[in-house]
């Protein structure tokens, strides 16, 4: 009787374990590249400057089992935003979930591999009432190494533009 339950239990771990085994291979990481893995090297925390002196913290998370970077920035005395970069075949895309209310995206042209620079440029925005309702247009990320970061971003409302640069330096 003890030598049935002792198998049962056996079955009973060993199909448990194969119906895990197989759930995993299901959910493998998505594709890479050296772009985007260079993107994910940007995890953990940040503070830097916008060239106005005023402090800016990010804190960058690779989630959705590595198929996405979420970066939280969040300026001293304003709202927080969220960005989230993924992998497009060969590009990179951004969508900038803005504290103005509105959810541009943009993306690079096509990578061959990890430069420490990459321009993200506009491809289309949610949550305007008016195309030229102002919404960010453009990303520029340069990665000279691993502790340090600068960000362009340029805004542009009703035809007029404007870009903030913040240089960071990596916390943890």
């Amino acid at each position: 009787m003890i030598r049935r339950i002792f198998r049962a239990a056996a079955i009973l771990t060993l199909s448990l374990s194969i119906q895990i085994l197989r759930g995993q291979e299901m959910h493998s990481p998505t594709n890479s590249s050296p772009a985007f893995d260079q993107l994910k090297s940007l995890a953990g925390t940040w503070e830097g400057k916008k060239g106005s002196g005023a402090l800016v913290k990010v804190t960058y998370e690779v989630v959705s089992n590595g198929s996405v970077v979420m970066e939280r920035m969040h300026p001293s005395n304003e709202a927080e935003m969220i960005t989230m970069y993924s992998l497009d075949g060969n590009r990179l895309v951004a969508t900038h979930y803005c504290s103005v209310g509105n959810q541009p995206t943009m993306q690079t042209g096509a990578l061959t591999g990890a430069t420490g620079k990459y321009d993200f440029h506009y491809v289309t925005v949610a949550g305007t009432k008016t195309p030229d309702e102002g919404h960010m247009v453009a990303l520029g990320l340069t990665i000279p190494d691993k502790a340090h970061l600068t960000q362009v971003w340029t805004f542009e409302d009703h035809g007029k533009s404007n870009s903030e640069t913040v240089v960071y330096s990596r916390r943890q």
